[in-house]
């Protein structure tokens, strides 16, 4: 009797915890430190209220990029775009008037659209603007990110 009380208790407890699950949102301190650093460039680069667009946004990341920004839901609306995956260069607007920001190094250096970029390299955050851009789009950037500029 003892044991086919365990056996029902224990498969019971596994049968009601799928109803909890929903209790534990998935979070990732990642995306959320990543939305803080572009927040910090994009405010310093646009010297008005930023609107961010970024292609082929999780759900996640929106809910985190929402408490530092508003989004927008396309790149024409947008005065800061951070492409932050993989895209067709044709899935974004032109470049008149906003601003483009990358997470990849390599496209930073092929692609004169951006001008700078935010990459991660052993679990820590790299930045990288490129000097002859910030002058092209008349950016001023505070004295802090003076160490990121490079000069190619």
């Amino acid at each position: 009797m003892k044991k086919i009380l365990f056996l029902l208790t224990f498969i019971l407890s596994f049968a009601v915890a799928e109803q909890y699950t929903f209790l534990v949102q998935p979070y990732n301190k990642e995306i959320e430190l990543e939305a803080k650093i572009i927040s910090e460039i994009a405010t310093s680069s646009v010297h008005e209220k930023v609107t961010l667009f970024i292609p082929h946004i999780s759900d996640m990341e929106a809910k985190i990029y929402s408490q530092y920004f508003t989004l927008s839901p396309k790149c024409e609306t947008a005065n800061f775009v951070f492409v932050n995956k993989t895209i067709d260069n044709e899935t974004l607007c032109d470049n008149t008037n906003r601003l483009f920001f990358t997470n990849n190094y390599r496209k930073l250096l092929a692609d004169d659209k951006y001008y700078g970029a935010l990459f991660w390299n052993k679990s820590r955050p790299n930045i990288v603007f490129i000097k002859k851009r910030l002058e092209k789009r008349a950016i001023v950037l505070p004295r802090t990110f003076d160490q990121f500029v490079e000069n190619f």
